[in-house]
């Protein structure tokens, strides 16, 4: 794995305490992404593993970091205010873990969203730019655009990497709320992959090949915010 790996902790708030996070630097880095994990798996599932050592490949440090329910061992959620002051206890982390670089802030799925809800509640201090690994823009099944209201809202670059078989982000509903806010949301769309970048056996790749894809479109995005 390029880079090494620290393990850190952090206080959410004072009635919640601390949670564990784990920044990996690769020597070349020039962002850190602040990565939030889903709402069923924490930050040392297999995916979030995967894409953190990928984006270090391409000079992108990561700090992965657990939300509180999940650094307890539930699997319930937090309440979303909890999970709002987790996200900016995470970038204030990041921000005096690697004071030297720019900030990229987001996550998979939930993580993704709850970064993009703290961002329109109020600036995140340090962060350029958002990046959501499968923004889920409404429950499997249920397809609608309410979970896409508050983006307006965020003043920051945006980069969704989706999917086009995402039961949780109709890419009907997403497209057209991406192009409403092209000036600043950039939408990359993976051929046959799910919400969870898993792609069929007739795309001729492996899930492997779609997270450097992931990675490098991550690289080159933010190469455009400097």
């Amino acid at each position: 794995m390029p880079g090494e790996i620290t393990r850190l902790r952090f206080e959410v708030t004072p009635g919640k305490g601390e949670v564990s996070a784990l920044l990996l630097r690769p020597a070349d880095a020039h962002f850190l992404y602040v990565f939030g994990h889903g709402a069923g798996a924490g930050m040392q599932h297999r995916f979030m593993e995967a894409a953190s050592a990928r984006l270090a490949e391409h000079g992108i440090a990561s700090l992965r970091y657990q939300f509180p329910y999940m650094e307890a061992g539930s699997r319930r959620p937090d309440s979303r205010t909890t999970l709002l002051a987790t996200v900016r206890a995470a970038v204030a982390c990041a921000a005096e873990a690697a004071p030297d670089l720019p900030l990229l802030a987001g996550g998979r799925s939930m993580g993704g969203r709850m970064t993009s809800l703290a961002a329109a509640e109020a600036p995140l201090p340090g962060v350029q730019g958002l990046v959501f690994f499968g923004f889920p823009l409404h429950p499997a099944g249920r397809p609608s655009i309410e979970r896409a209201a508050h983006l307006e809202q965020v003043a920051l670059p945006m980069l969704f990497l989706q999917g086009d078989r995402d039961q949780l982000a109709d890419l009907e509903l997403l497209g057209p709320i991406c192009a409403r806010f092209s000036e600043h949301v950039t939408l990359h769309v993976v051929p046959t992959a799910d919400h969870s970048f898993h792609v069929l056996k007739r795309s001729g790749r492996t899930d492997d090949e779609v997270l450097a894809e992931l990675a490098r479109t991550v690289e080159d995005w933010s190469a455009r915010l400097v």
